[in-house]
C-alpha cells in the first residue's frame, strides 16, 4: 500500500470521525462473564460494514466489487462486559489502488476497551484479484 503510513491505533477517542452504536448481548459472554474474544471481532465488523454499506447493504464500492479482510489484528486493553452499548470508533489510516487499512477503536464514554488494524482490499467479484476503487468510492473513504 501507498499513501499515508500508519502508526499505532489510536485509544483517544477525538481521533475518530465515524461512529457505530453496537448494544452487547447476554449471548456475548464467555464463562468468565466478561465478552468473549471472538465476539471483538463481531463488534469491529459492525463498524466497517456501517460505512462500507448502505442501509439497503449494497456496497458503496459500486460495480461487481466485493471487500475482502486480507489482514486483522487487534488488541485488548480492558475488560468488557454486559450489559451495554459500545461505539466503534473507525478511520482510514491509508489508501492504496486497490486496498485500504482500518484503525478502529472500541469505546464506552471516553474509556478504549480494544484497538484494531485491518487491510481490506476491494476484489473482481468474477475474477476474484483486486481491483482498483472507483473514484466516487475512493472520495467516500477520504471523507473518513
Amino acid at each position: 500500500m501507498n499513501a499515508k503510513r500508519a502508526t499505532a491505533c489510536d485509544t483517544e477517542r477525538g481521533a475518530y470521525r465515524f461512529f457505530t452504536p453496537v448494544t452487547l448481548r447476554y449471548g456475548d459472554t464467555d464463562r468468565q462473564g466478561h465478552v468473549n474474544n471472538a465476539v471483538y471481532c463481531t463488534l469491529y465488523e459492525s463498524g466497517r460494514v456501517d460505512f462500507l454499506f448502505t442501509g439497503e447493504g449494497k456496497s458503496l464500492a459500486g460495480g461487481d466489487t466485493a471487500f475482502v479482510i486480507a489482514s486483522i489484528s487487534l488488541d485488548y486493553l480492558q475488560e468488557l462486559n454486559f450489559p451495554g452499548t459500545v461505539e466503534v470508533g473507525s478511520k482510514i489510516l491509508a489508501l492504496g489502488n486497490s486496498s485500504f487499512q482500518v484503525g478502529q477503536a472500541i469505546f464506552i464514554g471516553e474509556t478504549c476497551f480494544s484497538t484494531a488494524r485491518s487491510v481490506i482490499v476491494v476484489i473482481d467479484e468474477q475474477s476474484k484479484k483486486p481491483s482498483p476503487m472507483a473514484p466516487q468510492f475512493r472520495k467516500h473513504l477520504e471523507s473518513l
